[in-house]
């Protein structure tokens, strides 16, 4: 049976077959343990992480010791919030995110929220962006953290990160008020550089950027300001005690190949994603019962996510499912029965959030592909539309 065209890259990619290649020695020849200093193996291992390390902070303009491996973004949000949260609680307690952040950012909130902090919800307009003036008047005395994605994972909307940066970085020295942000969309596909965007945590994922699910890393700036982060897991004491576990090196490896991929082809790649995305939409406008969800240009080259009114979305989706692989949501939160919390924050009845589709562009995808799934969006609307 053929497969479905894949178009669901904001849910994960496939593995490069150049990141691949450069995994592969660490699983069985070069397979020691990275904190084992003492013979060939480990050194071996200590060398290839200490040069992904490397390349992985010179792509964000970091210093490697700056660079936390984790298991992926989820790991790195939780130990950005909940770390900053109980090293700087003395200094406060009020944190700011927003209503269309990823869960792994609303969930350790939630959490936090439980111990007795407070958490500010900003907003959202109809197109996807926050309000600067309105997040800046949300800033209190007692502000220790803003937690602001750069890239959104359902509707690709990308966030003004460098001028929050500046918010945050104009209100020292009187109040030191971090900024944290989930570049787990963005890594490798928009230019990110944490000194001059202000970041002072910045999560990461490699299986975004076809690299290997089951690594990512927290970016923690070490001066000015130098981040405090309480760790969530103890243990050995590796990444300088703020992330205990064995690393997990071939994964590394493949991260830096991956992020080194992306950013060497990034302005081609990007071009091509948004050359894609351009003609489905125009393909996709034939429909008058379609419409956009974002950002008609920021936003990332290779996200469409529309809504489809008067249509029931499960049908859709059963409709689609032999021909193409999309997505009516964050893949992270597939198995809930809830419409789209980022849709409904944009103004969406529940109804109209559940009949929408994202659309996630990829480097392997074709325009001979996107004419074969317009086609079939088109058949498949028109056949469930009522009469």
């Amino acid at each position: 049976m053929q497969r479905p065209i894949y178009l669901d890259c904001h849910a994960t990619t496939p593995v490069d077959e150049r990141v691949w290649e450069a995994m592969l020695p660490y699983f069985r020849e070069s397979f020691g343990n990275a904190a084992s200093t003492g013979h060939l193996y480990g050194w071996e291992a200590a060398s290839a992480v200490k040069l992904a390390r490397e390349a992985i902070a010179k792509a964000i303009n970091a210093t490697p010791e700056e660079i936390v491996f984790t298991s992926g973004a989820t790991e790195s949000n939780n130990l950005a919030i909940k770390g900053v949260a109980e090293s700087y609680h003395q200094k406060g307690r009020h944190i700011i995110t927003v209503q269309t952040e990823h869960s792994a950012i609303l969930d350790p909130c939630v959490y936090l929220a439980s111990l007795g902090f407070e958490i500010t919800y900003l907003p959202v307009r109809s197109d996807g962006l926050v309000d600067l003036s309105e997040l800046e008047r949300a800033i209190r005395p007692d502000t220790i953290l803003i937690s602001v994605m750069a890239a959104n994972n359902e509707i690709g909307v990308l966030q003004p990160i460098a001028e929050i940066g500046q918010i945050c970085h104009d209100r020292a020295p009187q109040q030191q008020v971090l900024f944290h942000s989930d570049a787990a969309q963005a890594i490798g596909k928009i230019p990110l550089d944490v000194m001059t965007m202000h970041i002072d945590l910045m999560s990461l994922t490699a299986h975004k950027i076809y690299g290997a699910k089951g690594i990512g890393a927290l970016y923690v700036r070490r001066r000015n300001p130098r981040v405090s982060l309480t760790p969530q897991l103890h243990g050995g004491g590796h990444e300088r005690g703020m992330r205990s576990g064995t690393l997990y090196t071939p994964q590394i490896v493949g991260f830096a190949k991956a992020l080194e991929i992306a950013i060497a082809s990034q302005a081609e790649e990007q071009q091509q994603a948004l050359t894609i995305r351009q003609h489905l939409w125009e393909c996709l406008s034939e429909l008058d019962c379609i419409s956009l969800n974002g950002h008609s240009t920021k936003r990332l080259a290779g996200n469409l996510n529309v809504s489809f009114t008067g249509l029931n979305g499960q049908l859709l989706m059963l409709a689609l499912q032999p021909i193409v692989a999309v997505s009516s949501g964050s893949a992270c939160a597939s198995a809930k029965t809830a419409p789209s919390h980022v849709l409904t924050a944009l103004g969406h009845s529940p109804e109209l959030a559940s009949a929408s589709i994202r659309f996630g562009i990829g480097r392997f995808n074709t325009l001979e592909e996107i004419e074969i799934v317009a086609n079939h969006v088109l058949a498949s609307v028109r056949s469930l539309r009522p009469i």
